[in-house]
């Protein structure tokens, strides 16, 4: 340990003003006052300011004095200072403000001011982070000897980060539950950045598609109140339950998701298994992500995901307090384990999930962990980790964040059942795709991998995080520990978003067909004969498959396209060709590289010419920072994907007069509008499915329910896995388990 940490209490002091708590996402000022200790600060010694990883408040610039963010520092004796900030410490403090002394030193008593959005030129100020956060530290630490030994105070000052106004409501419930089957209501209000329990009041009149018994007729939610639970609601008859909300002028506010009202073996039980808190790399307690993810996202399921270089044997304990503590089978099912952080080149990112609490954890290294020694219970690869889990009732899931997984480098099929396609890192179809390629049989699952204690309501605030962040849908029998682990292990789940739908997948066969209860590559297995199968099986059938899909969705159905592995094989929309619709939508998409830097700068323009914009809105411009604007018949905007889908919609004058022509720095576009048809027209633009579409929808669209059927051929000689992709209108998607078709 170096010989400074012994020195902490004598390496100064800090204070911040202004205290208290402020709006999360807003700009302010604040000064913070350094005093140094008795050691005083040599010359070319310094200290750094520093902020968790995860934080997305504005990055300190030192340069433009009426700009946003712009930052200062004087010492009260003259010293010359140096400011940089970058990614200069251990994380999770990572986001780092170095102030460096040159050309003098400081003595005991002396201080140095640094004001944070410094407004005495005409700046704004600094924007706070968006993320609401109970304690938010400047966290410190000195280097008084000029050795670039850093110290860290004992107490760094800290605000706390509220949310803001109400900016939306939103009702959530269940996707598919039985007759008289009980189900809870969540009625919660967002801020512009996505907090919940923002500020702000309303008073609703309820109505709903399907008599609920317990459903009250008014709703009153006082402006300091949280998410309101409605529990005990049900529903005797068979059909598609919507609640809406009225306001006193009878206009629908908002509306809940779909619920489907039927007879069945199962219902739906909603997820998100993938998250950290402040224990690690994210913000917040490990408690407070447990509690926020029932009482205010409104899940069923929850896992909880540090990552193993980061979790002492101190912290492993009390993760697994916290789940059998938070488990209650029945209304909220918590679900042991952690993140496997391995190095991309030895197989990258797994999630690990146990059926039980005292697991061993097996760390890829000990990398932020200076306790608890692992000896022979470490797995540096992702094969030691499968020899490792190999005894043990365990599942793991391939996921992509920073470091992204290598399949191809390790991956056993008797442990891992899904691969992890979006979360709010990005999506990432293609990593289903590494499994069809390498012959793996694996389903589909979404989550957040949250870093900012919300789980099942994660949104990517002002950050690179470029998505929403997704949750996975399980069929169950019943809510309990063991049903969620054996629906994993047979991949009978669907993933989306962020958004709650009802679908389903089911293929039917003309002839007796095989379903195993296991898969046939892993070793022996027992079978049954059937004539239906379910996302997640694997059959055995000749011939042709009729597969069967239903949907019914929060938001009009866009397409549905249907893929036998990595081949689209049939698009279907719920509604009738566009033909001479007004309404355009022009959409880029994809992913630089499947690396930490795979965010695509979407930024440009477009003009239209012989032809008038009357209206434009944006698609899935998920920070709010970035806009789209229109004047006259130029469109400027700022966008990003990382593998997800962005763009506009535009109602036009004439539906076909004129062209448009885009402007990104990844691709271009000149288009006439009448070549302009339901189908993509598309302009390629390398990276990974970097690409811009053009097509057109009917100026309305009603549909947030459809069905339809589907003969799809049987491939021979080798697996045939079937899935479906849902496009929502609002951006959203869903992606289900595929069903594997042996011949």
């Amino acid at each position: 340990m170096p010989h400074s940490t012994y020195l902490a209490d004598q390496m100064g002091s800090a204070v911040l003003e202004p205290t208290g708590a402020f709006e999360a996402g807003s700009y302010g000022s604040f000064t913070l006052t350094y005093t140094a200790g008795p050691f005083g600060i040599d010359d070319s010694g310094g200290i750094k300011i520093s902020f968790r990883t995860t934080t997305d408040m504005g990055k300190p610039q030192f340069t433009d004095p009426a700009g946003d963010n712009y930052t200062t520092a004087e010492a009260s004796n003259g010293a010359g200072l140096h400011l940089l900030f970058d990614r200069i410490n251990i994380r999770p403090w990572v986001h780092t403000l170095y102030v460096r002394l040159i050309g003098g030193f400081l003595r005991g008593g002396e201080k140095l001011t640094i004001r944070f959005g410094d407004r005495r030129k005409g700046s704004r100020g600094i924007r706070l982070q968006t993320n609401a956060e109970t304690y938010f530290p400047f966290k410190i630490y000195v280097d008084a000897f000029a050795t670039y030994d850093f110290t860290e105070l004992p107490e760094s000052p800290a605000i706390d980060l509220i949310p803001g106004p109400v900016a939306e409501w939103r009702a959530i419930m269940p996707t598919l539950r039985r007759p008289a089957e009980t189900f809870r209501l969540a009625v919660a209000k967002l801020d512009r950045w996505g907090n919940p329990q923002a500020k702000g009041d309303g008073t609703f009149t309820l109505t709903s598609t399907l008599p609920v018994k317990g459903l009250p007729e008014r709703l009153t939610i006082g402006a300091e109140e949280g998410t309101l639970l409605l529990d005990d609601l049900s529903v005797a008859t068979p059909g598609d339950l919507v609640i809406g909300f009225k306001d006193a002028r009878g206009k629908e506010v908002f509306r809940s998701n779909p619920l489907r009202i039927a007879e069945g073996d199962v219902a739906t039980y909603w997820s998100d298994f993938h998250g950290q808190s402040g224990e690690t790399v994210g913000s917040g307690s490990a408690r407070d992500y447990f509690a926020f993810a029932r009482d205010q996202a409104l899940l069923d399921i929850v896992g909880h995901q540090g990552n193993d270089f980061q979790i002492t044997e101190a912290f492993w304990d009390e993760l697994n307090k916290l789940t059998r503590e938070f488990h209650e089978p029945g209304r909220f099912v918590t679900m042991p384990g952690y993140e496997w952080s391995g190095n991309t080149g030895v197989g990258g990112d797994r999630n690990v999930f146990f059926r039980q609490e005292g697991r061993v954890i097996h760390r890829s290294s000990h990398a932020l962990v200076m306790d608890g020694r692992d000896g022979n219970t470490a797995a540096h690869t992702a094969t030691d980790l499968f020899s490792a889990l190999g005894d043990q009732e365990a599942v793991t899931f391939a996921h992509v964040g920073g470091r992204y997984a290598d399949i191809s480098v390790g991956h056993d099929g008797r442990i891992e059942r899904s691969v992890e396609i979006h979360s709010t890192w990005g999506t990432f179809e293609w990593l289903l795709h590494d499994a069809f390629r390498l012959k793996y049989r694996v389903g589909v699952v979404c989550n957040s991998d949250d870093h900012k204690g919300r789980p099942g309501l994660a949104s990517p605030g002002a950050s690179l995080f470029g998505a929403i962040g997704g949750l996975t849908c399980l069929k169950l029998p019943e809510l309990t520990r063991d049903n969620v682990f054996d629906a994993l292990k047979r991949r009978h789940h669907y993933g989306t978003t962020g958004i709650r739908l009802h679908l389903d997948v089911q293929a039917t066969f003309q002839d007796d067909a095989e379903l195993f209860d296991d898969d046939p590559l892993l070793g022996p297995t027992t079978s049954k004969k059937t004539r239906t199968a379910s996302m997640g099986d694997i059959v055995r059938a000749k011939g042709s498959v009729k597969l069967a899909v239903a949907v019914s969705a929060p938001a009009p159905i866009e397409r549905i396209d249907v893929l036998r592995g990595t081949e689209l094989i049939a698009t279907r929309r719920p509604y009738a060709p566009a033909g001479k619709s007004r309404r355009l939508r022009v959409i880029w998409e994809g992913a630089e590289y499947r690396g930490r830097g795979r965010q695509v700068s979407w930024n440009g323009d477009a003009r239209v010419t012989g032809n008038r914009v009357a209206s434009a809105k944006a698609i899935n411009f998920l920070n709010p920072e970035r806009e789209l604007m229109l004047s006259d018949d130029r469109l400027d905007w700022t966008s990003v994907t990382t593998g997800n889908l962005a763009g506009m919609e535009l109602m036009l004058d004439d539906p076909s007069s004129g062209t448009i022509m885009v402007s990104t720095k990844p691709a271009k576009a000149d288009w006439k509008i009448a070549d302009i048809g339901a189908e993509d027209t598309v302009v390629e633009a390398g990276g990974l499915g970097r690409r811009l579409r053009a097509y057109r929808l009917p100026e309305e669209n009603p549909h947030r329910v459809f069905a339809f059927d589907l003969d799809v051929r049987i491939e021979p000689g080798k697996d045939n896995p079937i899935y479906v992709r849902v496009t929502l209108e609002d951006g959203h998607q869903a992606w289900s388990s595929p069903i594997y078709v042996i011949p």
